[in-house]
């Protein structure tokens, strides 16, 4: 129970810190986030143009970043800590949950899902490559098919070697992907 205290702390200082990384970026480029929402104590970024016309491609992928370059700029910190801890100490286990979740916050930031860091980065590189919006939203839903595909076989092997948390996170981001690739899941507009 006592390690709880410490770790708690790091994982929701984590997804506070992604999250408040993308309104630092966006504050920085001069096209700030539109609110922050709070469910559950979680925070959640909101635009609420996401399509906004004033904002230019690449403002737009500098936004995305903002979450994952934080996560990664943690997730080294923390491998480093790791390295230099007792295996058995309480600062250990606090580095190996704080490396953990910003592994996690750091890949599954930059998967191309809408809502999701690597939607809009995918979605504005295109744009800022020529493609149209709906095109590049068409790529996105086409790409996504095919991430539903791999995450599903992830999420399968995870579950076979017994690694339930990463099997049952895996399967909720193939559902969200398909959902996506048959256009059930859309950005709101």
């Amino acid at each position: 129970m006592r390690i709880a205290a410490y770790t708690m702390p790091v994982v929701l200082g984590s997804e506070w810190g992604h999250n408040l990384a993308h309104a630092a970026a966006a504050k920085r480029i001069g096209k700030p986030m539109d609110a922050i929402r709070i469910t559950w104590g979680m925070p959640l970024c909101v635009y609420y143009d996401i399509n906004d016309d004033s904002v230019r491609p690449r403002q737009h992928i500098f936004r995305a970043l903002g979450g994952p370059l934080f996560s990664s700029m943690l997730l080294l910190i923390s491998s480093a800590v790791r390295r230099i801890t007792p295996s058995d100490s309480v600062f250990r286990e606090v580095a190996d949950v704080s490396y953990a979740t910003n592994a996690f916050l750091s890949t599954v930031s930059l998967l191309p899902i809408p809502g999701i860091d690597g939607g809009p980065i995918l979605k504005w590189s295109l744009v800022e490559r020529g493609r149209t919006v709906e095109e590049a939203d068409q790529v996105i839903r086409k790409v996504d098919g095919g991430l539903g595909i791999a995450l599903s076989f992830f999420s399968g092997t995870a579950f076979s070697r017994g690694k339930r948390v990463i099997g049952l996170l895996t399967a909720m981001l193939a559902v969200m992907s398909f959902g996506v690739a048959f256009g059930w899941i859309r950005e709101q507009e």
